[in-house]
């Protein structure tokens, strides 16, 4: 087979056979089809789209490139959750143990913050001790002791995608729907799971902008699931501002506890009830609540059972950052808008984020916001604290800030629904 033919019909909107795409990506992974042809292929695909059927060919081509994953030995069903991804966006963290405490296992593979969106496994990586990196045995072996297990994607895993992923990010394909689906559902398939929630999120902050492209996602992610046989369903959630209160490493690991503890912020234990009712329902367990689960301390205790069994100490302090600012509100009146891309910005330029796969974070940096859209707010009050451990990074910072909110005398916020919409079809 020839890859110029197979970039040709997509450059001319032509729809590719199983076959050629079987072919490109076995030939991509291997390297006989260069970086140069596969940039090009993707940008036709961009341009031009794909159907259905080519969607799930190309999604079953990136699984077979790899190990595919099996919990059939426990006790339990296996259901899991994926997020597209914002600001403040913590959810993971209480919700893998909260679903554990309600009878389900949670094999919850997850990923590294870049740019103005954080990481659930640069955030764990903040508790002393705590290990992302675990062998498949390692992983049953936690599975089978806390009911959950938050770890990095092993390299056998949809290699394929790891190409692809590292070439869309510098070749400007990051935005192609088929090969966003493809790239989460390629590895969720090939992760075992038979339940799945998609977590799409909508709003600046997002990944998808606007609704309708967020319903696009989802339903061509749910076709995906389904068809593989995976349960599969999809919320559209809010991401016109940061979710909770904080956003950085750390101080999202403090807030994850505060929900698992029975408290914090209602937007976060709203969501992390919702989705973890979705996961329980998806994967056909019914009994505990989860809402009842929070109260009564058996998700803290799945929260800490699972961090020791991944080598961390759930009752250690965590890391505090060296230098703190306090933003105070400009005027009185109320705040109507807090962009979530601006806040994530902050914290990204307090060093809470990457520019690079390869850069460091720091687990104390980030942004706490004291006032959520709706609130009244007085001149003066505090409206952000900073934090970081580089001082020189606080200028920029706080240019992130600058017109990421309004505060207006008498005003009402226009705001997207926490959850917008679910899809299962």
């Amino acid at each position: 087979m020839d890859v110029i033919e197979v970039i040709l019909a997509k450059r001319d909107r032509g729809e590719l056979t199983t076959a050629q795409i079987d072919w490109v990506i076995e030939n991509y992974t291997s390297g006989v089809v260069a970086d140069e042809q596969m940039s090009a292929l993707n940008m036709a695909i961009l341009l031009n789209g794909m159907t259905r059927r080519e969607i799930a060919d190309w999604t079953k081509a990136m699984i077979r490139s790899g190990e595919r994953m099996d919990w059939s030995v426990l006790d339990r069903p296996t259901t899991d959750k994926h997020s597209t991804g914002g600001v403040g966006d913590k959810i993971t963290l209480p919700l893998s143990p909260l679903v554990a405490a309600c009878g389900g296992a949670v094999p919850q593979l997850s990923g590294r913050g870049l740019g103005h969106t954080g990481g659930t496994l640069d955030k764990l990586e903040s508790i002393p001790g705590w290990r992302a990196l675990l062998s498949n045995d390692e992983m049953l072996r936690v599975l089978r002791e806390a009911g959950a297990v938050i770890c990095a994607a092993g390299d056998g895993l949809a290699p394929a995608d790891k190409k692809l992923y590292a070439l869309r990010d510098v070749t400007g394909t990051v935005e192609a729907i088929p090969l966003i689906a493809s790239s989460i559902m390629s590895k969720k398939i090939a992760e075992g799971t038979s339940a799945l929630v998609l977590d799409v999120k909508v709003g600046s902050g997002a990944f998808m902008k606007s609704v309708p492209m967020a319903q696009e996602l989802a339903r061509t992610m749910v076709a995906l699931g389904q068809d593989a046989g995976v349960n599969t369903v999809a919320l559209l959630t809010a991401m016109d501002r940061p979710l909770g209160r904080t956003a950085g490493n750390a101080i999202e690991v403090t807030e994850s506890l505060e929900v698992l503890a029975g408290g914090g912020p209602s937007d976060v234990v709203e969501l992390t009830v919702a989705l973890a009712r979705e996961m329980l329902a998806a994967a056909g367990i019914s009994g505990k609540d989860p809402a009842d689960a929070l109260r009564d301390g058996s998700a803290m205790d799945s929260w800490k059972t699972m961090i020791r069994a991944q080598g961390g100490d759930p009752d250690a302090p965590l890391p505090v950052a060296t230098e703190t600012e306090v933003v105070t509100a400009p005027s009185s009146g109320v705040l109507t808008r807090l962009d979530a891309y601006g806040v994530g910005l902050a914290a990204w330029r307090l060093g809470a984020g990457r520019a690079r796969k390869e850069d460091p974070v720091s687990a104390g940096a980030g942004v706490t916001w004291h006032a959520v859209p709706g609130d009244s707010v007085t001149a003066g009050q505090p409206l952000f604290t900073l934090h970081t451990d580089e001082p020189g990074r606080v200028p920029r910072a706080l240019e992130s800030l600058e017109g990421a909110f309004d505060i207006v005398e008498g005003g009402e916020p226009d705001l997207l629904p926490l959850i917008i919409e679910r899809i299962d079809a």
